[in-house]
């Protein structure tokens, strides 16, 4: 099984990070896309600390302004591949801190399952996007990583941050800079 099924013909091609104020509107809820750049991981304690940093006024670990956070721990490596399994955690752990990321810059989130309101009136207020991924995949998901290090807090093990770099990724638009929301049509 690979990730570039037909399900993925006709996907929009998007280049992260989001910089140079690239326009997002172009993302629409339920599109499916292919991500290719650099993107992040980071968890619960991950984005405690960096939100912890940021009301101290200290600098993230890493530049926000245009980033895409994946909500993910890898799994070690096996043998010549660059990462293990990295599949999606629930995004609604993240609920409490995704506001203060996207007023810090974060345009884009990557994970799975539904937003509350909250976190649906930030993406939109900020102009960002959320990405929905294929949870139960993680193997899959690993092929599209090219090349992964972790650049902050180590000592949280898979739950580091890592700094990612992915080729055609693949991802739902899920709830996109307009607040459409692709789990709560109506």
């Amino acid at each position: 099984m690979t990730l570039n099924g037909a399900f993925w013909d006709g996907a929009l091609r998007v280049s992260v990070p989001f910089t140079n104020g690239q326009p997002l509107t172009r993302l629409k809820a339920g599109s499916k896309v292919l991500l290719s750049g650099v993107v992040y991981t980071a968890r619960d304690a991950a984005h405690k600390r960096i939100v912890e940093a940021l009301d101290r006024g200290e600098k993230p670990p890493f530049e926000l302004e245009g980033q895409v956070i994946y909500y993910a721990g890898p799994c070690p490596p096996p043998p010549g591949r660059v990462i293990g399994s990295l599949g999606p955690t629930t995004s609604g752990r993240m609920d409490a801190y995704a506001p203060r990321l996207c007023a810090a810059g974060l345009k884009g989130m990557i994970g799975k399952g539904k937003r509350s309101k909250v976190v649906v009136r930030a993406i939109t207020k900020f102009g960002a996007v959320y990405f929905a991924t294929i949870g139960g995949a993680g193997a899959l998901l690993s092929q599209a990583v090219k090349k992964a290090e972790v650049v902050a807090y180590p000592d949280l093990g898979p739950e580091a941050v890592y700094r990612l770099e992915i080729a055609d990724f693949p991802a739902l638009v899920a709830i996109d800079p307009l607040g459409r929301d692709m789990y709560n049509r109506s």
